[in-house]
């Protein structure tokens, strides 16, 4: 679990999301490059992990997490250093981070949490809360760590180091130490209880998932990804913009920890409920946010319910359908979180330059949140009750 936390604090989900606002505006200076046109790298980004993760998810399935995280860890490493020898062209911006993209899932959350899900049971929820704390972690030091290193020597050192970085934490510790429990796969086949990947795709269950995924996707990437650029224009030092995401990092790293022991506990679309409604007041306050007061209080209430989501998607899915294709159906869902990741930040940065502010399309972005939350309102009672709940009821027959 260790080692799967350090995997995710350096990969994708925490490294690449919450640190590409901080270059933003200095690689729109060095190269003339619109908001919107760098945007879309991370649009593609997105779009790769959207087409990759459903692969991924079966390679997962089949293979095992170790076989599949390393190789893509390897890549997104080297290609995320070479970021640091981008020249003027934007084709080239893209691609790079297509091959990101494409590679990225693997190192986060998804590929780890196959390998942590094996291991426990009744306390699930928590252990990987635990695990995509690294996330937390990540998205609380490595935003102030990324702008230091832009300010003292410049952006290209900034992702030189950044890459060295994830390779240094990524591999090692995966090498040695992340597997499946071996009895949850006899013989090398996958495991046996569990639906179908067909079973799952035809669930209404698994498509209200999706759903909420999408809104909440397009909300919260759409406002991360221009939030140092949003803050500054109001004024907001780049130090302060920072420390904003830094906080948000924090509120998503408590986010995860509480919703892990509160899915041990409660129904977690009821818990998903209360925390997407946080979600929707945080990006509400953040469309009008001009102090660093009000900009730390939206950050908080968004990085809350972002944290809880990355832990009530894979619980969900084990509770519902097991985990004999959990990885296939978690790909899925991840790839209409990551269109909706890649509709986000390019239709903020195309509202910016055509109105030269953010402030209507976050006001629609809170709708959709506050949509999202009461989606979650109308998920059943899990298929497959949690242990605990066969305790229970064994203990009152008994």
């Amino acid at each position: 679990m260790v080692a799967a936390f350090v995997g995710v604090m350096a990969g994708f989900g925490s490294l690449v999301v919450f640190t590409f606002g901080v270059f933003l505006k200095p690689v729109s200076h060095e190269f003339g490059w619109s908001r919107e046109a760098i945007s879309r790298g991370f649009g593609f980004a997105a779009l790769a992990v959207a087409v990759a993760s459903p692969k991924l998810g079966q390679l997962l399935d089949r293979l095992g997490p170790r076989k599949v995280i390393l190789p893509c860890y390897a890549v997104y490493g080297v290609t995320l250093l070479s970021l640091a020898f981008l020249p003027p062209r934007l084709a080239q911006f893209y691609a790079m981070f297509a091959v990101i993209g494409l590679v990225g899932n693997a190192t986060t959350q998804m590929g780890y949490s196959r390998a942590v899900a094996t291991w426990f049971d009744r306390r699930r929820g928590l252990a990987l809360a635990l695990v995509m704390a690294g996330t937390g972690v990540g998205s609380i030091v490595l935003p102030a760590f990324a702008q230091w290193l832009i300010d003292a020597h410049g952006w290209r050192i900034a992702y030189e180091t950044l890459g060295v970085l994830a390779l240094l934490c990524g591999i090692p510790l995966t090498l040695l130490f992340v597997r499946e429990r071996p009895e949850t796969r006899p013989e090398g086949s996958r495991p046996a209880t569990g639906s179908t990947t067909r079973e799952g795709l035809r669930s209404r269950v698994f498509w209200t998932l999706v759903a909420v995924l999408f809104l909440n996707s397009v909300s919260v990437n759409g406002a991360i990804t221009h939030l140092s650029a949003l803050l500054t224009d109001r004024g907001i030092s780049a130090q302060g913009a920072a420390m904003t995401l830094s906080v948000l990092g924090a509120a998503s790293l408590c986010g995860r920890l509480i919703t892990g022991m509160l899915l041990d506990r409660f129904f977690g679309p009821r818990v998903s409920f209360f925390l997407l409604i946080g979600v929707a007041l945080g990006i509400a306050l953040l469309a009008s946010a001009r102090h660093p007061v009000s900009a730390l209080l939206a950050a908080a209430l968004i990085g809350l319910g972002l944290g809880a989501e990355a832990d009530i998607t894979p619980y969900l899915l084990t509770r519902y359908f097991g985990l004999r294709s959990f990885s296939t159906l978690y790909g899925f869902t991840w790839t209409a979180y990551a269109i909706a990741g890649a509709i986000g930040p390019v239709v903020m940065g195309r509202a910016f330059d055509l109105t030269g502010s953010y402030e209507s399309f976050l006001s629609i972005l809170a709708g959709a949140t506050l949509l999202s939350a009461f989606l979650m309102l109308t998920m059943p009672r899990y298929e497959r009750a949690p242990p605990l709940e066969f305790e229970a009821a064994a203990a009152t027959i008994s």
